[in-house]
């Protein structure tokens, strides 16, 4: 198990210079955001080049909604997230972070041929991830389906329904994120959630239970670490929360607290 962070947790004026300071800190890998990702790519392959530092991921940042309510919607959705594999697999990170939809459902009622929504959106996105995963499993990096709480969308919330669609789909590289934060709302025990998607698991995001750095909230850091063990996990797991103090204080406790627990 690698540790990464979320490149907006970083101090520093320049991606080289958020390289350098994390290195100090004591992690090893980067999340970069997927936002403005084919603009920056060239400064980011220097950057990376230059550094020990490896990206981890690419999180979101693609236009477009797997379920929104046209076809058009998603269509942008699935070239956005192509785009941002292939630009992944170029700088030979993981996968792409994608969340299938957040909110409320976007796709009309369709009774009395479908009474539940969540059915119609399920068949959707099992298609769209074989168009996805035969593409992912072309260019080499991963599409990550990520399960958030109920209070960011109602479609996807636990582990195993993530772990559903990818059964369904039946590609190598359509896989899951663990993020503790949304798991430890909706998971009744994480660790054995953990266990129980196993080898799906191919990235994981780190935050407490308020949102804040691992160590200020309630979740056992360390039950969860030997979860992931027991199923043979060494990919990255990277930050994405709040800091509450000074970074360059909190962050390297950070390193020396989640690394006593790992």
């Amino acid at each position: 198990m690698r540790l990464a962070i979320q490149e907006n947790l970083i101090p520093g004026k320049t991606l080289t210079e958020k390289l350098q300071k994390i290195e100090k800190y004591g992690f090893e890998g980067i999340e970069i955001w997927g936002n403005d990702l084919p603009q920056r790519f060239k400064e980011i392959k220097d950057a990376l080049s230059a550094s020990r530092i490896k990206l981890s991921t690419i999180c979101s940042g693609y236009s477009g909604d797997l379920l929104g309510s046209d076809r058009r919607t998603r269509e942008i959705a699935i070239e956005g997230i192509k785009e941002r594999l292939k630009i992944c697999a170029d700088l030979e990170g993981v996968g792409v972070i994608t969340v299938p939809t957040f909110g409320s459902p976007k796709i009309p009622d369709l009774y009395p041929w479908y009474a539940d929504v969540r059915e119609v959106e399920k068949k959707i996105l099992i298609e769209e991830c074989r168009i996805l995963g035969k593409f992912a499993d072309d260019v080499g990096a991963y599409v990550l389906l990520e399960p958030l709480n109920r209070y960011e969308t109602h479609f996807i919330n636990r582990l195993q329904q993530a772990v559903e669609i990818c059964e369904s789909v039946g590609r190598e590289h359509v896989k899951i994120m663990a993020d503790f934060f949304h798991m430890n709302i909706e998971e009744a025990d994480m660790a054995r959630s953990i266990e129980d998607a196993g080898s799906y698991i191919m990235h994981v995001h780190l935050a407490d239970s308020n949102r804040l750095l691992p160590g200020y909230g309630h979740i056992n850091f360390k039950s969860v670490f030997d979860a992931l063990k027991k199923i043979n996990y060494r990919n990255f797991m990277a930050l994405e929360c709040g800091i509450s103090g000074d970074p360059d204080m909190e962050l390297p406790k950070c390193v020396r607290y989640l690394k006593s627990l790992i």
